[in-house]
Parts: C-alpha cells; structure tokens; sequence
C-alpha cells in the first residue's frame, strides 16, 4: 500500500532542540522504524541513553559528538553514525550546532531510549 504522508510531527525537547519526525510512532503510527530531521544549538546535550533500538545519525551540517564506552566520536558534515542497540551512547554538539537526520530501528521511543 502506498502512504503519502503530508508531513512531519514536531517532537518538544528541551534545550532549544527541534525535532520533525517524518516516519515512527507519531507521526505515521510506523514501530519498525523512525526517522526525523533534527536541528540542535551549539552546545547542546542530552542525558546518556542505552537505547533498545540501532539508531543511524547522518549529520547535514556542524558536528554531533557522541560519548560511547570507547571515547568520544565526532560526526562532522557528511559522516554517519552507527550506534548498536544496548550501547550506551550521549549525544551532543559542537560549537556551530548541528543539523542531522536520525533513522532508527525499531522506532524511537522515550520508553526504549533508556535514559539515565
């Protein structure tokens, strides 16, 4: 069946965070998978999560930083992030802020992110 979907949802964060989510839980109803535009401020970060889903960050513009148990990773414009399900893992950003698309699989919870 083919779905045309009209547009995203606006997900509220705090931390000045904007999150349209295009596809997953509510924006189309999808739990297999989930994927959103994001535009964070710099210096923006959030709690650490060990997140039950494979989530895959494709970073547009500036540069997302993401502490895992092997240090911390800078994804810069045009890179992607592979994070595995159970991986403990915090996202923030750089100087300049970032904008980046996240996929995940299954969809994006609050429930299956784990915050700490």
């Amino acid at each position: 069946m083919v779905r045309k979907l009209e547009g995203p949802s606006r997900i509220p964060v705090p931390g000045g965070k904007l999150i349209d989510e295009h596809v997953g839980r509510v924006s189309s109803g999808d739990e297999a998978l989930s994927i959103a535009h994001m535009v964070a401020p710099p210096g923006w970060e959030e709690p650490a999560q060990t997140p039950a889903f494979t989530e895959y960050t494709v970073v547009l513009r500036g540069t997302v930083l993401v502490e895992h148990a092997g240090g911390t990773t800078e994804v810069a414009a045009g890179q992607t992030l592979v994070t595995e399900p159970g991986e403990k893992v915090r996202y923030s950003t750089g100087a300049e802020g970032a904008e980046y698309i996240a996929v995940c699989l299954p969809a994006f919870s609050p429930d299956t992110a784990n915050r700490a």
